[in-house]
Order: structure tokens, then C-alpha cells, then sequence
């Protein structure tokens, strides 16, 4: 006896259960028609003349719907001999008259019909199982390759940023050394990025959980001092594909700018919050502040030759929002403010 193997979706999908074989088939038919043919002398005495054929359609459609169509037939056929030998007038007989001919031709076309209807509901439940799991290992073989193009991008990013960090040491200027450092950091924390940034659904992120892990891949990049952080939000956010970039691009810079600028050498316990709020229904904004030396006397972001932070200003405008650099709210420090519409997030 072979089973056949469960479908894990709706239950119909599972039958027939089993495959018996011919013997097996012929056996479950003998007992199905025995029960039918005793259930029908049992409701005689209570039935109106006719009815020969009663018990017995139930029991086609059962054995049709369990162990499939060779056992329905089986089923019928046998189930059709024993209604004609008792219940057909006249009964104890296998003769056959008119209104036995109209009879067996009425029983024969309704069993035909009954294990035909399962065997093409069976037969279309097993397709639908067959397309359903073939769709399902496309959708892992396409998150496969999505994790392993993502996986690529990302290494390639930081190769680059690599061969940037080798070619800094062939550069004796200055200003030409801190360019390519920073383009060499900014392309290790995209590719930090992009190794976190897309889910291959396409479904948004939450934001809370993604700037915490942005915050971390920026601080030990930029720097190997330990630099506590701690992100907060008013209420749960979540972010696009499409703007988790910009958005992202824009948290770096802050971050960035403040272990750069905005903390001393000799500071001892340097730290950033970084807040998400709804300042207003259809407003996000997301806050850096730093507990740094604060922001130099006289200072407009505007007027700023810093590339970062033209960079966070740039990003922003494509988002639809703005970007600020202000004072902080203690004694010291500064504070970095994005703003933006919730539909750009």
C-alpha cells in the first residue's frame, strides 16, 4: 500500500488519502456495498416503493473521494448488482425489465457523474498543489538570488572603499587624504546598507530598529572610541525601500559629523540620542543630538563648506523635507534635524 504524500494547504487538496491497489480497492468496495445493501434492508419497512438506490450513492461518493476513482467504480459497479438482485422488481433475481433498464441507466449516469465531479476536483486540487509549491521555490530561489546580488553590491562597495584607503597612502595632500577618506567611509556605510536595507517583498522596515542598526555600523566605522546611543520614538514608523537610502545617507552624515566636529579627545562619555517624532500629523522628523563641544560661534548651515553636510541638505530636499543644524537642547552640543512628509516615508 503506497500513500500518497499530504498537501499542507486545504484540506480537500489531501485526497484521494491512499492507493490500495486493485485488491485493496476491490476489498474496500465489497465492504462499502455490504454497509450500503444492509443500511438499505434496515430503511425498507420505513421507505416508500422505489428508492432501490439510496444507500448506495452516498458510498460511491465516499470511496470515489477517499481512495479514488478505481474504488468508486468498483464501488458503483458492485453496489449496482446487489440494488438490482434485491430491490429492483422483481427482487432475489438478475432479471431485468423495462422500468429496471430506466432504472440501472438513471443509477449508472448519476455514479458516473458523482466520481467524474471528484476525480476532476481531485485532479484540479493536485494541479493547484503542484503550481502553489513550484511558486513557493521560485519565491525562495528569487529571495536566493535577491540576498546574493545584495550580498554583492555590498562587497563591491567595500572594495572599493578599500582600494580608496590604499590610494589615500600614494596621496601626500591634505585635503586630497580626507576627500578619499571620507568618500571611502561614506561607500562602507552604504554598503553597510545595503546588506540590511531590503527585504526582497518589498515591505517597509521598521525605522526604530534600522537607525539603531545604522547608528552602530556608522559609529565603528568612523571611529574607535566607544560612543553610546540610544534611539527613542514617540510611536512605532516604518520606512520605504525608496527613501531608506536618502534617509539613511542623511542619518550617516549627522552622525558622522557629530564624532568628527562635535566631541573632543578628551571626552568622557560622548553620546548620541537619536529621537523619531510626529511633530505634526503628516510630519516625521528624526533628531541627532550629540553631547559634544557644541557648534562653532557664529555658525549657518547654509553658508557651510562641510560636503557632508551639504550632502544631508541635498538628500533631504529629494525627500520633500528639510535638514537642520542647531544648538542642542543641554548645556552643549549640537543637534541634527531631519523633517519630512510621512508619504516620502
Amino acid at each position: 500500500m503506497a500513500l500518497s504524500k499530504p498537501s499542507h494547504g486545504r484540506w480537500t487538496e489531501r485526497y484521494p488519502l491512499a492507493r490500495l491497489g486493485l485488491a485493496g480497492d476491490l476489498a474496500v468496495a465489497l465492504a462499502a456495498t455490504i454497509v450500503a445493501t444492509f443500511t438499505r434492508f434496515l430503511m425498507d419497512s420505513q421507505l416508500p416503493p422505489g428508492f432501490p438506490f439510496l444507500t448506495y450513492f452516498p458510498v460511491v461518493i465516499v470511496s470515489a473521494f477517499v481512495l479514488g476513482t478505481r474504488a468508486g467504480a468498483l464501488t458503483a459497479l458492485l453496489s449496482g448488482m446487489a440494488s438490482w438482485y434485491w430491490f429492483l422488481r422483481p427482487t432475489d433475481a438478475f432479471v431485468l425489465t423495462h422500468n429496471g433498464q430506466v432504472a440501472l441507466a438513471f443509477y449508472a449516469f448519476i455514479t458516473v457523474t458523482e466520481i467524474a465531479l471528484v476525480h476532476w476536483m481531485q485532479r484540479s486540487n493536485r494541479l493547484l498543489v503542484a503550481e502553489r509549491e513550484a511558486n513557493a521555490r521560485l519565491a525562495e530561489t528569487r529571495e536566493l538570488l535577491f540576498r546574493e546580488l545584495q550580498h554583492r553590491v555590498s562587497n563591491n562597495l567595500q572594495m572599493v572603499a578599500a582600494l580608496l584607503t590604499v590610494q589615500r597612502r600614494q596621496v601626500s595632500d591634505e585635503s586630497a587624504r580626507a576627500a578619499l577618506d571620507e568618500a571611502a567611509r561614506r561607500l562602507q556605510t552604504v554598503g553597510k546598507i545595503s546588506r540590511q536595507l531590503y527585504d526582497p517583498s518589498g515591505e517597509a522596515q521598521d525605522l526604530g530598529s534600522f537607525l539603531d542598526q545604522l547608528a552602530r555600523d556608522v559609529i565603528e566605522t568612523s571611529t574607535d572610541r566607544k560612543i553610546a546611543h540610544e534611539v527613542s520614538a514617540d510611536r512605532k514608523a516604518s520606512i520605504s525601500p525608496e527613501a531608506a537610502i536618502p534617509l539613511a545617507l542623511v542619518v550617516a552624515e549627522s552622525i558622522a559629523n557629530a564624532i568628527e566636529h562635535g566631541f573632543t579627545a578628551t571626552q568622557d562619555t560622548p553620546r548620541l540620542d537619536i529621537r523619531l517624532t510626529h511633530p505634526a500629523g503628516e510630519l516625521l522628523a528624526v533628531e541627532i543630538e550629540d553631547n559634544g563641544r557644541g557648534l562653532p560661534s557664529g555658525f549657518k548651515l547654509e553658508s557651510s563648506d562641510s560636503l557632508g553636510l551639504r550632502i544631508a541638505t541635498m538628500l533631504a530636499g529629494q525627500l520633500g523635507g528639510t535638514f537642520t543644524l542647531t544648538a542642542g537642547g543641554r548645556d552643549s552640543g549640537a543637534r541634527a534635524r531631519l523633517e519630512l512628509p510621512l508619504s516620502a516615508a
